[in-house]
């Protein structure tokens, strides 16, 4: 199993505590490059505007401007975006944008896509927010254009929702294609046909379970190998170390982080879904030990506060990654 890690972008209004907008961009590198030190296979990043829970006016650093800049201050994790809106960016000029991004890291991108879902970014910043069914299709031929810029020369499409006349999408670069969500009848079927990885969010074990078996049906009938599709989730923890209180840790991450998205949990607690959890060494590993048996082979974490302090991105690695 590999992982990666998300560096606090600001989404998850975890930037919040550094006032100065350039102390909070390098507090965010900061995070990157222990990762590029560690044993992390990478570092991720949201495509998203605005913070939730709710919008407000913090910072929430750009992903594609981001991934380009972290891309040059490390050297060795690759990064990846969780994924990217389809909504923000024509698909041609996001085939463009990841080529040039993929060239600038050496070969480490992992571009992330998928349909989008935050309404209010999308009114906000003047994007037409259509019915989900419209939202599918565009996202479908997306898919499709960008593999197609990525591997053919002159390529001629008019569909319903884009059209490209021999755009000349130099350096023409194939880095592998993340496509996040679960929706059975199109987005699983896109990663059947185009994908080179799925990513199924913070999904209940089960589920996943489901999710895979209904991909490697549509891998059959495609004529694709499913194994050769990195099955990925993401999880939300904060680890603790060996032995110590569940709760005293929860309040102890509450004060440090001026948090409130943290869930304690007892002895023989899983890891659920949602907020963050606090959670041993040994608990973490009894749910990679689940995710891997439904067949996950790659885990995304979120670890709240690392802007702020490295250690609990430190003992993950040590503890869970390492040991």
């Amino acid at each position: 199993m590999r992982f990666g890690v998300f560096v606090p972008q600001g989404w998850r209004m975890d930037l919040v505590e550094i006032a100065d907008p350039v102390e909070q961009w390098e507090a965010m590198t900061a995070v990157a490059r222990a990762a590029d030190a560690g044993p992390w296979d990478s570092i991720w990043l949201f495509d998203h505007f605005h913070t939730v829970p709710e919008p407000v006016r913090e910072t929430v650093f750009e992903a594609w401007t981001a991934t380009a800049a972290l891309a040059r201050d490390t050297r060795r994790v690759n990064i990846g975006q969780m994924v990217g809106c389809n909504g923000y960016r024509n698909p041609a000029l996001y085939a463009k944008i990841a080529a040039t991004v993929d060239v600038a890291s050496h070969g480490r991108l992992y571009a992330g896509l998928g349909a989008g879902w935050s309404d209010h970014e999308w009114k906000a910043y003047g994007y037409p927010w259509t019915d989900l069914k419209d939202r599918m299709a565009s996202f479908k031929e997306s898919v499709e254009l960008i593999h197609r810029l990525w591997t053919e020369e002159e390529v001629v499409f008019d569909g319903k929702y884009h059209s490209v006349d021999r755009p000349f999408v130099e350096p023409r670069r194939k880095p592998p294609l993340w496509i996040g969500g679960g929706g059975e009848k199109v987005t699983l079927r896109l990663v059947a046909q185009y994908g080179d990885a799925c990513n199924f969010g913070t999904g209940n074990v089960e589920t996943i379970r489901h999710k895979l078996s209904v991909l490697r049906e549509h891998c059959e009938m495609v004529g694709r190998d499913y194994d050769e599709i990195v099955k990925s989730t993401s999880i939300n923890v904060f680890p603790i170390e060996a032995g110590a209180d569940p709760l005293t840790a929860t309040e102890k991450a509450r004060g440090r982080y001026s948090l409130d998205e943290f869930t304690e949990i007892g002895a023989g607690g899983g890891v659920p879904d949602g907020r963050a959890s606090i959670v041993s060494e040994k608990q973490i590993r009894a749910h990679l030990e689940q995710l891997e048996e439904v067949g996950i082979e790659y885990v995304i974490a979120y670890i709240p506060g690392v802007a702020y302090d490295h250690e609990p991105l430190l003992r993950f690695a040590e503890d869970v990654i390492s040991a």
